[in-house]
């Protein structure tokens, strides 16, 4: 193997395309399996897949492509020796994967070794610095777990890279299959009266292995020694079993060489120099065998262990939502609260100042739900500006979140039970360059037959719990007035997700786009073919995507009424106008709402929910032609 070679290579022209076997659970890639080349990296490889309670499949990383990224998206990758994966794989594969890294030597450094990059160049390496460092450590970096073989290895990549101090880490050393226990105890066994001669030094033609320093080392300590080459692995068992001693002095950093632990493991004294990195580490230096041999056994069960919690690990979720007067309003908040605890760590609520029994149930379920977490922001809800408190209500609750993700949702707003699971997955992937996700939202018209399609399909809902990031009216929209008291111009309800220090609305990801927009005003239009698309679509992403089901408009009456009790002063006060209550400013009914019966409502909401799929009601409705719905 040329130890040259970059780690990333940028031809793919050597790939082919291999596919990624339905059945398998974990992909294990290396540039070589032990089939190819018997070396330590490989066997120590070998001795994991084989101990695997997972079905493994083997991919060789010049046989890694976006195809077969792809199709293993919902399984588990560990990257062992990756020199000739591709280049431009790598941001794929830390922004969409589920992997981890186990690192057998210096990947950052171009010869894999700094050592051998400073004779070879005369310079001391510095491929921390440069692109492909960089990339390296920017690989383990977006690994779920980082497994080293040596702690002076895994203190020496901390040092050029501080950041992967926020890995999970694991220091594990070489790995030994049950073939090589047996031939251990075996050999313990028929050697046990032999008397041991001669001293063992490694042929190699790799600089690093320090073949000739050993064997100068035997010169001068007067050793009688055998330089073995290329021996089947049984017959070089086999003569160490038999050694006095083995003699390894590499040249450069040696992680956790195989044949150093093989010795010690088969009884030989050891001559080795301060390149075996693993050499002071306490299960190696411990003059008990057992020691040694138990930590040794144990680590392929310690390996499969912290790749499956590795696997099974997701971020922590904080759900936060507000109330004030859920149960007079008839909200259906308890299911909306009840849904947020069937998939959030915690569960942030924030009350306004309920005086109709809200808060006091909310105390008795905290009492008894420790993920639930209370609090009373009372507010001034007479104030002129009363609107813009909304914003600031969300950006307290927002506040106290503590886990690494947080999903928002309103009191009249329900996870289903079966987007729970779909939650948890793309916390577990969410995408590396943005901070905010827009899901999909069912907004049901009147019942659960009619879905409305005339607002947008979507809203702001899971995002990174940073601390820049808070609920408000964007810097842009915000005016005052005549007092001094914020107010904002329309086109934002106060509650938009924006940058806590500038005021700027954060950036966000989302399926929807513009030409399925064009889709869907096509249908509002009357286009029955556009409307069948855009239907499908939605469907489709209803299925895929977790959301929410929102029941503002699901009670017509309901909804009616709280309009007139409350949402026609709530628009009035974040915009900063006036209406009068007349005939011409209510736009459900052809009087003032002074005038307005229950009755009246009743008979409007019935009628609304037989003949129409939803109205945005900043003008009175054209009952002539019915806003177009979907059925979910």
């Amino acid at each position: 193997m040329d130890f040259n070679n970059s780690v990333f290579t940028d031809n793919q022209s050597q790939n082919q395309e291999i596919n990624i076997p339905d059945d398998c659970q974990i992909v294990f890639v290396s540039d070589l399996f032990a089939e190819d080349y018997v070396g330590g990296a490989e066997l120590t490889t070998e001795a994991l897949i084989e101990s695997s309670p997972f079905k493994v499949f083997k991919l060789r990383s010049q046989h890694v492509t976006l195809k077969n990224l792809e199709q293993g998206q919902s399984r588990h990758w560990v990257f062992g020796n990756f020199s000739n994966i591709s280049y431009d794989l790598i941001p794929s594969i830390v922004a969409n994967m589920s992997y981890s890294v186990l690192e057998y030597d210096f990947k950052f450094c171009r010869y894999r070794s700094p050592q051998k990059h400073e004779v070879a160049e005369q310079v001391s390496c510095d491929c921390s610095n440069e692109m492909h460092g960089k990339m390296t450590s920017a690989f383990l970096h977006g690994a779920r777990s980082i497994w080293w073989m040596s702690e002076r290895q895994q203190e020496e990549y901390l040092k050029h890279f501080p950041f992967l101090s926020e890995n999970q880490q694991v220091v594990l050393s070489s790995v030994f299959g049950e073939a090589f226990w047996h031939s251990l105890k075996n050999l313990r066994a028929k050697y046990e009266n032999h008397d041991r001669t001669g001293w063992i030094v490694l042929g190699s033609p790799s600089w690093v292995k320090g073949a000739q320093a050993a064997q100068e080392r035997c010169e001068e300590m007067g050793y009688e020694y055998e330089v073995v080459w290329g021996l089947p692995y049984s017959e070089l068992l086999e003569k160490l079993a038999q050694a006095e001693g083995f003699v390894y002095h590499p040249a450069g950093w040696d992680t956790c060489p195989r044949m150093v632990v093989e010795a010690k493991l088969l009884g030989c004294k050891l001559d080795i120099n301060d390149n075996v990195l693993h050499k002071d580490e306490i299960w190696f230096e411990t003059e008990d065998p057992f020691d040694t041999e138990a930590y040794l056994y144990a680590a392929r069960d310690r390996f499969w262990k912290g790749i499956k919690a590795a696997w099974e690990w997701r971020p922590t979720i904080s759900g936060y939502t507000t109330v004030l007067d859920c149960k007079r309003h008839q909200y259906p908040w308890n299911e909306s609260i009840t849904s947020l605890l069937g998939f959030c760590d915690e569960v942030v609520v924030v009350d306004g100042g309920s005086t109709d029994g809200t808060w006091e149930i909310l105390e008795a379920w905290a009492s008894e739900e420790p993920r639930l977490k209370i609090r009373k922001e009372k507010r001034n809800w007479n104030d002129t500006r009363f609107a813009v408190y909304d914003g600031a209500q969300k950006a307290v609750a927002r506040s106290l979140c503590t886990m690494d993700m947080c999903w928002q949702q309103d009191a009249d707003e329900v996870v289903p039970e079966s987007d729970y699971g779909k939650i948890h997955e793309l916390a577990k992937n969410f995408p590396e360059q943005v901070d905010l996700i827009a899901l999909p939202v069912v907004e049901y018209w009147g019942g659960p037959k009619k879905v409305r399609m005339d607002v947008n399909p979507w809203k702001w809902r899971i995002s990174r719990n940073k601390p820049h990031i808070t609920h408000g009216i964007p810097q842009h929209m915000r005016r005052y007035d005549e007092e001094g008291c914020l107010y904002a111009s329309p086109g934002t309800d106060g509650c938009d997700y924006v940058d806590k220090e500038s005021g700027q609305i954060i950036e966000h990801a989302s399926f929807y786009h513009n030409e399925i927009h064009k889709y869907r005003i096509a249908a509002l239009q009357g286009s029955e073919d556009a409307l069948t698309v855009y239907s499908d679509w939605f469907k489709r992403n209803v299925e895929t995507l977790p959301g929410v089901r929102h029941y503002s408009w699901f009670d017509l009456e309901r909804k009616i009424k709280t309009y007139r009790d409350y949402w026609s002063q709530h628009w009035q006060s974040l915009y900063n106008i006036k209406q009068d209550d007349t005939a011409e400013n209510n736009m459900f009914f052809d009087k003032p709402w002074s005038e307005v019966t229950d009755s009246d409502i009743n008979k409007l909401a019935k009628r609304l929910a037989e003949e129409t799929g939803g109205h945005v009601f900043h003008s009175k409705v054209d009952w002539t032609k019915p806003t177009p719905y979907i059925e979910l």
